[in-house]
This record gives structure tokens, sequence and C-alpha cells, in this order.
């Protein structure tokens, strides 16, 4: 249940932009139509959705988690995939190359002043491109941040919806502007 009692128990965060309105709707759509439907990442759509999924899941936000777990498994994701990775990134069935993307997100997420130059170094070694990486930080800030805002708002977690969601977000995080009301 939401905490705000202006939002109803079903709200998702596009009816809380829209409920208050005051800007950055567009905006944060915007950023999350480029950087997770952009053409330029070094990074599929797929992956991408996985990344995203994996910081929800670390930082524990079950609704980001089922959500983008939903959207990526529309883009080929094994569901399974999500949770094996964020129990063990060394044990996932995941290509090798990227491992040590997962575990520089783990540790961004988790204990962000502790990054030191040698996580850097694993990502480059694995043959990822300085864009990959910047990509890569890019959508764990922008996870952390919808996780915490989700979370704030105490949006409830209604796991029968995650398919729907996951299908709106499989056409592209721009949809969003056709369901609500934005600035």
């Amino acid at each position: 249940m939401p905490f705000f009692p202006s939002l109803d128990a079903e709200d998702k965060v596009p009816h809380a932009f829209a409920k208050f309105n005051i800007g950055i709707d567009r905006p944060m759509i915007d950023l999350h139509q480029i950087l997770m439907r952009g053409d330029e990442s070094p990074f599929s759509i797929a992956q991408r959705e996985l990344l995203a999924a994996f910081v929800s899941g670390t930082n524990a936000c079950k609704y980001c988690t089922g959500a983008h777990t939903a959207t990526a498994m529309e883009f080929g994701v094994e569901e399974a995939l999500i949770s094996n990775l964020i129990d063990d990134v060394d044990t996932a069935d995941v290509d090798e190359n990227m491992k040590p993307i997962f575990k520089y997100l783990k540790k961004l997420t988790l204990t962000p002043t502790k990054m030191v130059q040698s996580d850097t170094d694993d990502v480059f070694n694995a043959g990822w491109s300085e864009r990959a990486l910047y990509d890569a930080i890019i959508i764990s800030c922008t996870w952390s941040f919808m996780n915490r805002f989700v979370e704030g708002l105490g949006l409830s977690v209604i796991p029968e919806q995650f398919g729907m969601e996951g299908k709106m977000l499989h056409a592209g995080y721009d949809t969003i502007y056709e369901h609500f009301e934005l600035k």
C-alpha cells in the first residue's frame, strides 16, 4: 500500500509522476528511453534490461526487479538468470565477459565508496570499452534512483502485473506517454 494517501494501491511510477506532475516525469522517461533503447550502446536491449533488473535485485527492490525481470524476459532473458546473478555472479550462466560488469555494478550499488581502479580494469580486461562501462554505470545510477523512488513512495508490489509491465516496456519507455497525462 503506498505511503501517500493520494496514491491507490495499484498505482505505479507513471501514476506518481502524473499525480505530482512537477516537470521531472518527461525528462526521466526520456532518460530511460535513451538509455535503455538507444542505438549507440554496446549492450543489447536484453542486456540493458538484465542490468536494470540486477541492480534492482541487488537493492532488494521487488517492484523494479519484477518489472525489469518481466521486461528482460520479453527480450529472451531467462527468468532464473536474474536471481542466479544476484545470488552469485561467478556461478551464474552468463557470458564470461559480462561477469566483471555485474561484479562492478554490485560493488557500485552496495559499496560505492570502495570502488578502485582494479574494478574498472577487470571490465576493460574482459574486452569492454569505456562507453560500455559508462552505460553500465548510468544504468546502475538510474535504477538505484528509481529503486529509492519506488520504495520511498511505498508503491505496492503486485506480481500479477509484472507481465503487463514487461510487455508495455518492451514496446519502449516512451509508450508511457500514451497512457498517462504528463507535462
